[in-house]
């Protein structure tokens, strides 16, 4: 019976999922078409409403090829890896429960999250292509570089909370936001998911430009369209831990399951208006920018911040808090 019910409640979250990644996909192309002053997708289905289906349907149905030279196993395994953490990932956000309730669930977020550099070396390593496995070296080098400022970011909420769940760090919001207190820290944060999730302008895994698109180069059909998934739903994700983090989560309507979630949702639709608005405004970074920006600004900052936060706990408590 209980894995009955493990598996209802999978399917329960992975189809919406699934479906707002979709109809993301859309939204990005129309936003990004009106901020160029152009319409985007508007004829397949009434306003183009019908385009994700189409594409996803295109992809699924191409020959899935394979470069001669490739690793066979890990090149059809890192997508799929992609993907499965990306969707698990979202089994421990508290949407008004968890599917998987564990006091950790914010360190097993960020243990989930770093797994992904596996899948993209994997992908770029596995396609014998100089160019997908510099795109796998970047991302490796990328995603190290901005977790490290992240988990200080987390570690001095965390000091404050007393709680490694999302599901406590969600309620103590209801009388004041830790973005109140915080600020510049959730400034550090949101431009640091962005990088995470190889987000515009720090897109450099996937630089068109420079490595025809970077790890993915090599793939097509049914493979290229589970990174693609995995990567819109991981910004998703992302906005979403950032609106549970900074921005009150529920907070202020939490009376009933229905108005929390719809008001967690409506938060996390303004952060991803912002991942697209950023995404039209600024052009990309070259790669010293990007390592400069973490270890010589954010890096420091972020440890500046976690001295003055241990500092304060231990002026008004005597002692610092057991996580």
């Amino acid at each position: 019976m209980s894995t009955a019910l493990f598996t209802i409640q999978a399917l329960i979250y992975i189809v919406p999922i699934l479906l707002s990644v979709a109809f993301l996909t859309l939204v990005e192309r129309k936003v990004l078409g009106y901020m160029q002053f152009r319409k985007g997708p508007n004829i397949v289905g009434p306003y183009g409403i019908l385009q994700p289906f189409a594409d996803a349907l295109k992809l699924f149905v191409k020959e899935t090829l394979k470069p001669s030279t490739a690793s066979p196993f890990l090149f059809f395994f890192s997508p799929f890896l992609f993907l499965t953490l990306a969707i698990t990932l979202w089994s421990l956000v508290p949407l008004p429960n968890t599917s998987l309730n564990i006091n950790l669930s914010l360190l097993l977020i960020l243990g989930l999250s770093s797994l992904s550099v596996y899948s993209l070396i994997g992908a770029g390593w596995a396609s014998n292509s100089k160019y997908s496995l510099i795109g796998g070296i970047r991302a490796v080098a990328q995603t190290i570089s901005y977790e490290i400022s992240m988990g200080l970011i987390i570690l001095s909420i965390l000091l404050w909370v007393n709680s490694f769940s999302l599901k406590d760090i969600n309620e103590i919001q209801n009388n004041w936001w830790i973005i109140l207190p915080y600020f510049s820290l959730f400034i550090m944060w949101i431009v640091s998911t962005l990088a995470e999730t190889n987000r515009a302008p720090f897109d450099l895994t996937e630089g068109e430009s420079e490595l025809v698109s970077g790890y993915n180069v090599e793939y097509a059909g049914g493979p290229f369209a589970l990174f693609f998934i995995a990567e819109y739903a991981n910004i998703i994700f992302m906005n979403l831990l950032s609106v549970l983090i900074f921005l009150g989560g529920s907070s202020p309507f939490s009376e009933t399951p229905i108005i929390s979630s719809l008001t967690i949702a409506l938060k996390t639709l303004l952060l991803v208006f912002w991942f697209l608005w950023v995404r039209a405004s600024y052009p990309r970074f070259r790669y010293d920018q990007l390592m400069h920006l973490t270890w010589k600004n954010y890096l420091p900052f972020s440890l500046g911040i976690l001295c003055i936060t241990i500092t304060v706990i231990i002026l008004l408590n005597g002692n610092i808090p057991n996580l």
